[in-house]
């Protein structure tokens, strides 16, 4: 399992992802297919490179949402997570284009004892994604009901 346990998380801790990835254009075609989003600014070069100021197609910021969480996944909630409790302060300061490589950070910034559930805690993650070129393209804060450490009952025996 990589992900971490609620109590081995600490506020400030900060995940620098080793995983990057470049986005295509067949990334931008299924998630707005999938997605059933027929926007132009996604599926129609001639449109975006004569009357929009990108020149270009951008991508569905469906698919970069999706990807900056997902890269976080390995180091932070596999196998951890109970659920994902939602998003917040969603943003795209800018534009993704085909044949930029994205590489992630996630800050935790918040936790908490769950009330309900012992054996859990509430984790706030701040997640950031940047071009190539370092600027920021993604951010978001993400809530999740993750796991303790179990702990291993005692041997009666050994008592």
């Amino acid at each position: 399992m990589a992900g971490l346990y609620f109590d081995e998380l600490t506020v400030g801790q900060l995940f620098r992802h080793a995983i990057r990835r470049t986005v295509t254009e067949t990334d931008n075609l299924f998630i707005s297919a999938l997605t059933h989003n027929p926007a132009q600014l996604h599926l129609d070069e001639e449109y975006c490179r004569t009357q929009t100021e990108f020149g270009q197609r951008i991508v569905n910021s469906t698919f970069t949402l999706g990807l900056m969480v997902g890269v976080s996944v390995g180091d932070t909630t596999l196998g951890t997570a109970i659920a994902n409790l939602g998003w917040d302060e969603v943003r795209f300061p800018k534009p993704v284009f085909h044949g930029d490589t994205l590489r992630i950070e996630t800050e935790v910034i918040e936790l908490r004892e769950s009330r309900s559930r012992p054996n859990a805690g509430i984790v706030t993650y701040l997640h950031r994604a940047y071009n190539q070129r370092d600027e920021l393209v993604a951010h978001c804060r993400r809530s999740g009901l993750q796991l303790k450490r179990p702990t291993t009952p005692r041997d009666p025996d050994l008592s």
